[in-house]
């Protein structure tokens, strides 16, 4: 097996074990793994690893930029549920809503401005409500988005309670420099979590949480993660810089 196919091999082999491994760490959780949405984080790769995916029988995916997942959302399946993960600009949100109707949701919405674009957009374009994620800079690091969690309760109201064409679904974090969290980032933002739903009188399992990664989704989903977000443990490693995703285009973020 050479080529393409073995690649779809491999990744479908990866699937299956990431699957088979949060199944185990949800019952050490006491919770069904049916209540852990996998998102499979496809950037940088091409479209046909992600069909291979797909073929897999998955259908959550993520892209951290608007120009890939413009470019990648309309040349697959249209019943996939895309994530948005990235840093959303504002001079982004048109495009990004306008070329791919089935993006299920925002999870790095970080300020007022950015949700009440996404939310003025999705007027316009007449779409449903679109769900988003307020993201939460629990490391403390500069070069991370995301509100400080003394300001996630207010942007989270703003969005639940003033932007109608928003579906306020839960909090997300990234972690460290290096991409893996501590326990403390993940008991911050599920006392963010607390703090949101006792302020907007909501039950907790309202409330998603959306942290973990490839090197740290299992002890993320032991601590109350509901969503976590998996790329290279799936696709293998990422490459860089100039890769031609798809059709021959390169990328340009």
């Amino acid at each position: 097996m050479e080529g393409p196919a073995m690649e779809g091999a491999a990744v479908s082999t990866a699937l299956r074990s990431v699957l088979c491994r949060i199944q185990q760490a949800s019952e050490r959780s006491g919770r069904p793994s049916d209540r852990i949405n996998l998102v499979a984080v496809s950037k940088t790769k091409p479209i046909s690893l992600i069909q291979q995916v797909y073929d897999a029988g998955h259908r959550c995916f993520g892209e951290n930029y608007v120009q890939e997942l413009v470019e990648k959302a309309p040349q697959l399946p249209a019943d996939i549920e895309w994530h948005f993960i990235g840093r959303l600009q504002s001079n982004k949100v048109k495009s990004l809503l306008a070329a791919v109707p089935n993006l299920d949701m925002v999870e790095s919405v970080d300020n007022e401005k950015i949700a009440n674009h996404l939310d003025c957009m999705v007027a316009s374009i007449g779409r449903r409500p679109l769900k988003v994620l307020v993201q939460v800079n629990t490391s403390g690091e500069e070069s991370k988005s995301g509100v400080n969690p003394s300001g996630c309760v207010e942007l989270a109201k703003h969005v639940r309670l003033g932007c109608p064409n928003l579906e306020f679904s839960g909090l997300m974090t990234i972690g460290m420099l290096d991409y893996s969290s501590t326990p403390e980032n993940f008991k911050t933002l599920s006392n963010c979590r607390i703090e949101v739903c006792n302020a907007l009188g909501i039950a907790e399992d309202q409330c998603e949480l959306s942290m973990g990664m490839s090197a740290d989704f299992e002890q993320a989903i032991e601590m109350g993660s509901t969503n976590v977000r998996i790329g290279s443990t799936i696709f293998g490693a990422r490459e860089y810089p100039k890769k031609e995703f798809l059709s021959g285009s390169a990328m340009k973020e």
